[in-house]
């Protein structure tokens, strides 16, 4: 399958090299405004041909797909260009800068039977994909809290704060792992600028769910030690992922809070507490080590081969954009709870169930 890819910068080359790794993918093109950058990632020897010009990619019939790395404000364009084009498009995260530019490119692709995809590249990790699994098999029971810190000294964006920056990969992550039937209502956020940048360095996301659980994001450019973990509690287990823990990534406990039903109370335990703990065994699966956007490249080929929307499509990138757009009303609303329209959100993620 022809393919070219849009954008040199950070993202770009990791793109060509995971492409040229991928069986099903021929990579044709690798196009950018600095046509030396493009050269010095392709290398001396690569046949792969480089240019600035995105409209030679597009008259290329041996082209059948693009991929965009480019810087966010230029998404629409190309990708919108990409469709029309007749191109299968993939598209780094976000998928656009605003929720009508995103619903505009969805319309677009479902109506020429195009597949439009997310680049939400952890939703692609070997760890991710069993969570996703542990949860919908029920394995944890219903979910009742997801708390998820992403904390480093990491580089200032000149563009967006720290919440555009960190928070699009865990809330794709929970729009990913989430059961059916179980979707954000509301958001609200907290935000801080405690090193004078002009946008915020530390913020703190909240997100209700529509089964009464709480879903939290910790987000940070100022944190002088990384931390990546990610716990999801369950009426029956708990899950903690710890990324930066390659030895045991994931863990399952089977320790937690019951609560004894009031029909099942009798008059010999009423006098004791209703809630009661459990502490049971720690089972950390073997998982394993597989590069994520390879697994998001072979994705995105399997879906074109075989007509199907892919695993993060575009509506994908919309949910995760509309709940960006909430988070940031919140912060101009001084951390107001913003609703979320929960039917939207049930529909698009039933389609790819």
């Amino acid at each position: 399958m022809g393919l070219a890819v849009v954008g040199a910068g950070y993202w770009g080359p990791n793109l060509v090299r995971n492409a040229q790794q991928t069986a099903a993918l021929h990579l044709h093109w690798l196009c950018d405004l600095d046509e030396q950058r493009s050269r010095k990632v392709l290398g001396e020897y690569s046949t792969v041909a480089a240019t600035t010009s995105f409209e030679q990619v597009l008259a290329d019939d041996r082209v059948q797909a693009v991929a965009i790395a480019t810087p966010a404000a230029a998404h629409h364009r190309l990708a919108r260009a990409a469709l029309e084009a007749g191109k299968h498009v993939l598209v780094e995260k976000p998928i656009t800068t605003t929720v009508e530019e995103a619903a505009d490119l969805v319309a677009l692709a479902e109506e020429r039977g195009l597949v439009l995809m997310c680049d939400h590249t952890f939703c692609y990790t070997p760890v991710v994909r069993r969570i996703r699994e542990l949860v919908h098999a029920g394995e944890i029971g219903d979910v009742q809290f997801f708390d998820s810190v992403r904390i480093n000294l990491g580089l200032v964006q000149p563009d967006v704060d720290v919440l555009w920056d960190l928070a699009p990969h865990d809330l794709s992550i929970l729009d990913f792992v989430l059961p059916p039937g179980v979707e954000p209502v509301g958001v609200s956020a907290q935000a801080a600028d405690p090193i004078g940048a002009g946008r915020a360095c530390v913020a703190y996301l909240t997100l209700r769910l529509s089964n009464g659980a709480l879903a939290h994001c910790h987000v940070n450019w100022l944190s002088p030690t990384k931390v990546r973990t990610t716990l999801i509690g369950g009426s029956r287990r708990t899950l903690v992922w710890d990324d930066l823990n390659p030895q045991a990534r994931l863990a399952i406990h089977d320790r937690g809070v019951d609560l004894t039903p009031p029909d099942q109370l009798t008059d010999a335990i009423r006098h004791r507490a209703l809630i009661s703990y459990r502490v049971g065994d720690m089972v950390a699966p073997a998982l394993v080590e597989q590069e994520a956007l390879r697994n998001v490249m072979a994705e995105f080929a399997a879906a074109i081969d075989e007509g199907r929307r892919p695993l993060t499509d575009g509506r994908a990138g919309l949910r995760v954009l509309r709940l960006l757009h909430a988070a940031s009303l919140s912060l101009e609303l001084g951390g107001a709870t913003v609703p979320v329209p929960v039917t939207d959100f049930a529909q698009e993620r039933a389609a790819v169930r």
